[in-house]
């Protein structure tokens, strides 16, 4: 039941290559940007296209994994929790942001695509 707490899933695009850290004590993060989008219809009866960019985050056997199956343009499916994060800017300003740290992942683009 604690699964039902904190869980997202997203289909969407990778905007980029995954970029790789790997940390003193061996542990490794993959971070990339994934687009998803949803079309709407407004008031007028014209549709739009809304697209948004969510911040992916991978730790470990993970992120091995992303790093080597994942690539730009790729469609995946992204399981994981919304984590929320704050940091300073150069400026001195608190900002605040929300992450997914995925905890799986499934390629559904084609073998044919990549």
């Amino acid at each position: 039941m604690n699964a039902l707490k904190n869980n997202v899933k997203l289909i969407g695009r990778l905007g980029g290559e995954p970029e790789m850290v790997k940390f003193d004590t061996g542990r490794t993060l993959a971070r990339f940007t994934l687009a998803t989008n949803e079309n709407y219809k407004d008031k007028k009866g014209e549709w739009h296209e809304l697209t948004q960019w969510h911040t992916i985050t991978a730790w470990g056997k993970l992120a091995d994994l992303v790093q080597k199956l994942l690539k730009k343009g790729q469609e995946v499916l992204v399981e994981g929790r919304l984590v929320n994060q704050s940091y300073e800017s150069k400026s001195g300003e608190k900002r605040y942001t929300t992450i997914i740290e995925a905890n799986e992942f499934l390629v559904l683009t084609p073998k044919s695509e990549k």
